[in-house]
């Protein structure tokens, strides 16, 4: 078994502004920055034997504050947190998202279905498992994830059967959310928002 903590990286200036980020490779701002910083200070009482991230700045910056502040080796990269594409939506703001496709989010030329989007990342998360359980077995480990909120709520929704998290209910910036893994299966512990 692999304890898996979720962390949604902090803030950027299109978070701010509303506007769909997807795959856009959009930076940390310094509220952002300040979020990672809290966070490793919520995290400090936590042990933790590796740090993945997201390869998109926002999730990496802030995998690397969190590692750096809790004394941790530099994050890995796994291409499979990255954030849900949104095709031809990125870069709209969330009203213009609406009024463009309504509740379509599956049919937005370019973008990844929900379904698409959940696969990647528990395939992803099952190959962190994997590596964690090679190199540990029999002892748990604990690692760190830094990724995005439509990751964290595509598996929010997987590992809770669809109750969670509450309709309209926005994933904060470096919320933290923990799941158990084991060869596959996907369990949540514990949810935070921020």
């Amino acid at each position: 078994m692999t304890l898996i903590t979720l962390i949604r990286h902090g803030e950027t200036d299109w978070n701010l502004e509303g506007r769909i980020q997807g795959s856009t490779d959009i930076p940390l701002n310094d509220t952002g920055r300040a979020q990672a910083r809290a966070a490793a200070a919520r995290l400090a009482g936590a042990s933790f034997d590796h740090t993945y991230a997201s390869p998109l700045g926002r999730a990496r910056e802030t995998a690397e504050i969190i590692a750096h502040e809790l004394g941790l080796p530099a994050p890995l990269i796994t291409v499979g947190m990255r954030e849900h594409e949104f095709g031809e939506a990125e870069g709209l703001l969330w009203d213009q998202y609406r009024e463009r496709f309504g509740a379509r989010r599956d049919e937005v030329p370019g973008a990844e279905t929900a379904q698409q989007l959940t696969e990647r990342a528990l395939a992803s998360l099952a190959r962190i498992d994997l590596a964690a359980r090679r190199r540990s077995a029999p002892r748990v480990e604990s690692v760190l994830v830094c990724t995005h909120g439509g990751v964290i709520r595509a598996l929010l929704e997987h590992a809770s059967g669809g109750t969670l998290p509450a309709p309209g209910e926005r994933l904060g910036n470096a919320s933290e959310h923990r799941f158990a893994m084991d060869g596959g299966g996907l369990r949540l512990l514990d949810t935070a928002t921020v």
